[in-house]
């Protein structure tokens, strides 16, 4: 059987050449010094293979665009410690409570687990690639001026912008974790969490711990609380705080499964008004399905909600179970990027998991580093 899949074709794939001209408008438009790819992942137990994906698509997309544009390129791991760790429920009012990894763990335990888990298979494909990269966790990143500005920034405006962020209830969710010593715990919905502007530059968070009661925090540009938002909200902020520089392109790599909610978030974008505002350059990649088309999910099977796909192996769930070394894991991965940017048909569609396990297992990479 062939290493290249029986691809169907499209809208999107038949007005293309190549899968990387869905950035070349902006590229055209903006004629930038350099492109940034940035994508992520939660920090919530071992990587999967859909992890595994995108990462390395990240890679060769980057080093497609810097042969064909000839313009230096770069990857940004973000590395999302603001996933919950811990969850419970208040008997008394019935709210639910999280403890996120960053809360629960501290930074430098993070630190030391992400460049453990995800490190070794960057500095494998950035040796394959020639390309460099940095790891930053969302700690370090709501942690920064420009992202705390941004936050600030879009809170007057907010109302415009809510429902597109929230369509359930308009209340898109600001999580301070409590600021008691070895605490760290916030209502997860947010639901009695108020956020009072008190200025350009300042802006006081009023909430509830499950163990503390009713405390409160300042967010400043500098200084402040942890800033918290829910996973739409922060991605609102995280891609307009990336198109401050007009001689980088940000470029977002996401799985195929965020499609969906980016309209949303281009809806909060365009109703906020800010001048010269727009969406992001993205390239979203083929989702890993099972054999009922639904997104191939490591916690479903692990809570015994889904099983194992027919064809599926366990190194898919927790890739460091791969029956090789890691420089032939990297290996593959790039060869099998080789192939689904081969033609537009082959990227733009998703993929059972056996389908990928077969590509992955059958065609083997023998690269030279870059």
């Amino acid at each position: 059987m062939s290493a290249h899949p029986a691809s169907p074709n499209t809208v999107l794939a038949n007005a293309l050449t190549y899968a990387e001209d869905v950035l070349t408008p902006r590229i055209r438009a903006q004629a930038p010094e350099r492109v940034v790819f940035t994508v992520g992942t939660q920090i919530n137990g071992a990587p999967h293979i859909g992890t595994s994906l995108v990462q390395s698509l990240a890679f060769a997309a980057a080093a497609r665009v810097r042969d064909r544009f000839d313009l230096p390129v770069s990857i940004v791991f973000g590395a999302l410690d603001n996933a919950p760790h811990e969850i419970a429920t208040d008997p008394t009012s019935g709210h639910r409570y999280q403890r996120a990894y960053a809360q629960a763990l501290g930074e430098d335990e993070i630190r030391g687990q992400v460049e453990k888990v995800y490190g070794t298979l960057f500095e494998a494909l950035s040796a394959l690639t020639g390309i460099g990269y940095e790891i930053n966790t969302y700690s370090e990143q709501q942690r920064t001026e420009t992202y705390r500005r941004t936050w600030l920034r879009i809170l007057s405006r907010l109302d415009a912008a809510r429902w597109w962020l929230a369509p359930s209830t308009g209340m898109p969710h600001v999580r301070v974790p409590c600021l008691e010593p070895g605490c760290g715990w916030a209502e997860k919905y947010a639901e009695r969490t108020r956020v009072v502007i008190e200025g350009q530059d300042c802006a006081q968070v009023y909430a509830h711990c499950l163990h503390h009661g009713p405390y409160s925090g300042i967010v400043a540009p500098s200084a402040g609380s942890y800033l918290d938002l829910a996973t739409l909200y922060r991605n609102l902020v995280k891609e307009l705080s990336a198109a401050g520089d007009p001689d980088t392109l940000p470029v977002m790599v996401k799985g195929g499964d965020w499609v969906f909610g980016s309209h949303l978030v281009d809806g909060a974008l365009q109703a906020l008004g800010f001048p010269l505002a727009q969406p992001p350059a993205r390239l979203f990649c083929p989702q890993i399905v099972t054999d009922t088309g639904a997104k191939l999910s490591k916690s479903l099977i692990r809570e015994g909600g889904a099983a194992l796909p027919e064809g599926a192996e366990p190194w898919m769930l927790d890739t460091r179970q791969w029956p090789g070394s890691l420089t032939e894991y990297a290996e593959n991965l790039l060869t099998l990027a080789e192939i689904l940017f081969a033609d537009p048909r082959h990227f733009f569609r998703s993929y059972s998991a056996a389908e990928i396990g077969r590509m992955m297992t059958t065609t083997t990479g023998s690269r030279t580093p870059a």
